[in-house]
């Protein structure tokens, strides 16, 4: 049985193409004294330029709300250290991700879906004591950083509601009937067809926003045949996609992780089989934008009978929210990573104190784990890792971990095992494909004005 949340077999969909801008909206206020730190220039002038952008059915998108949204991203660009891309782009992709997010918002509503006053109030008192301000305080400074006060309440209405709407309309209609899973297993047994090889790609993405111009699209082209031609030249494709990409796994060097070649995009099959290991393919164009791709293993999967080294870990796991930016929770477990690098704390004190998963009360124990039961981001940093160390923080899917690991063993996967990854990876691909498929649906119903373009 699969014991904890996040021990699931990962899969790439289009959501984890896009480019990455952050799922906080009270996104690190102690983290620069100004959210505007990350450009300056003219913004003092542009903040009382506020003006409506676009109508999604019959509310507004101002100006300010898409300027507040591209600031928080170019501050936590600039605190990860990576290259900063023209404000316009930013902003296009902005303005796009606010539109999807108010449907689905009105969606919410239009079901009957309700945050009151008082969730609003928890938030807002959470968030304050996160950033070590009183309510007060915290309003004070985001006067000063031109972010009304209700502006900042319907921000984190809004992110509960998204929550709410996503979990109704789409996580409890997920199931996996036994007949699917036999058949799914089936598949994967039956010949060589049902045993597809393991494929690890890395990418770098140059993202194309929705209603680019023909000279817009060609000119991201052109820089992604730049990304293409200096991966070919032999420069080092991890750093490139620190540097270049626009996917939210650039921060891991591009790497997707190794999984079969079902649940990649036919796309990067298509491109990458005839590689071999250490190839980059030809520039591929998704729906997301322009693809550089880069081979860096093939295998077949083992089979029921072989011999697989499973992981024991533990971990500490804190969850993102309204109430805890990636910022300070990195700061926290960094913190707490030092104290029991001293031996002044003990891991499995510090779990059950601090984390956030089902895990805490053992300790942050989270049992034996075959290959590819961790989603990729985090069973990459796990597998580095030699027994007794300690990782630094790192960001999945589910928060931000302290990981670490305490011992290894060869052992066989017995049927169940196999048959209850199966089941967790198969709803897992239902999940992303029915999210992608329900998320295009609500932004295809809505009405959508575009008025004047962002700044």
């Amino acid at each position: 049985m699969i014991k904890h949340p996040f021990k699931v077999v990962a899969l790439l969909t289009a959501s984890s193409l896009l480019w990455g801008l952050g799922n906080s909206y009270a996104q690190s206020l102690r983290a620069t004294p100004s959210l505007s730190g990350a450009r300056t220039g003219n913004d003092n002038s542009q903040r009382s330029a506020d003006y409506i952008v676009a109508i999604v059915n019959s509310e507004p998108i101002t100006n300010n709300e898409v300027r507040t949204r591209v600031l928080r991203f170019e501050q936590q660009l600039s605190q990860r250290g990576g290259a900063m891309p023209p404000r316009d782009e930013v902003a296009v992709q902005v303005l796009d991700r606010l539109i999807s997010e108010r449907a689905q918002v009105q969606v919410g509503r239009d079901n009957g879906i309700k945050i009151d006053d008082v969730m609003v109030n928890s938030a807002v008192q959470n968030v304050a004591r996160q950033n070590q301000m009183t309510v007060d305080e915290l309003r004070g400074r985001l006067e000063a950083e031109g972010i009304s006060y209700p502006q900042f309440r319907a921000g984190l209405r809004d992110e509960m509601m998204l929550a709410r709407v996503r979990e109704r309309e789409v996580d409890n209609r997920i199931q996996v009937t036994e007949l699917e899973l036999d058949q799914y297993v089936t598949e994967q047994q039956d010949g060589a067809q049902a045993a597809p090889v393991q494929v690890n790609l890395a990418q770098i993405l140059i993202a194309v926003p929705e209603g680019s111009s023909d000279a817009q699209v060609q000119a991201l082209q052109t820089r992604a045949e730049t990304a293409l031609r200096r991966a070919r030249a032999g420069e080092d494709f991890s750093q490139l996609a620190r540097e270049l990409s626009q996917s939210a796994d650039k921060t891991a060097g591009g790497v997707m992780g190794l999984r079969t070649i079902d649940r990649y995009p036919t796309l990067f099959v298509d491109a990458t089989q005839s590689l071999k290991v250490g190839d980059v393919s030809a520039l591929v164009r998704s729906g997301a934008g322009f693809h550089v791709l880069k081979v860096l293993d093939k295998k077949r999967p083992a089979s029921s009978n072989v011999t697989v080294v499973q992981s024991r870990a533990r971990h500490i796991l804190l969850r993102l929210s309204a109430q805890t930016t990636e910022s300070s929770a990195r700061t926290r477990l960094a913190d707490l990573r030092k104290r029991i690098a001293a031996w002044q704390l003990d891991f499995a004190t510090a779990a059950k104190d601090n984390s956030q998963d089902g895990s805490a009360k053992e300790g942050g124990d989270l049992g034996w784990a075959n290959p590819g039961q961790y989603v990729p981001e985090f069973e990459e940093v796990m597998n580095q890792l030699a027994p007794g160390q300690i990782s630094e923080p790192l960001v999945s899917r589910f928060g931000v971990h302290l990981i670490q690991m305490l011992e290894r063993r060869e052992n066989s996967l017995s049927a169940r095992e196999q048959r209850e990854l199966a089941r967790a990876g198969l709803r897992e691909k239902k999940l992303e494909e029915a999210y992608a498929t329900w998320a295009r649906d609500v932004r295809a119903r809505a009405y959508v004005e575009m008025r004047d373009a962002p700044k």
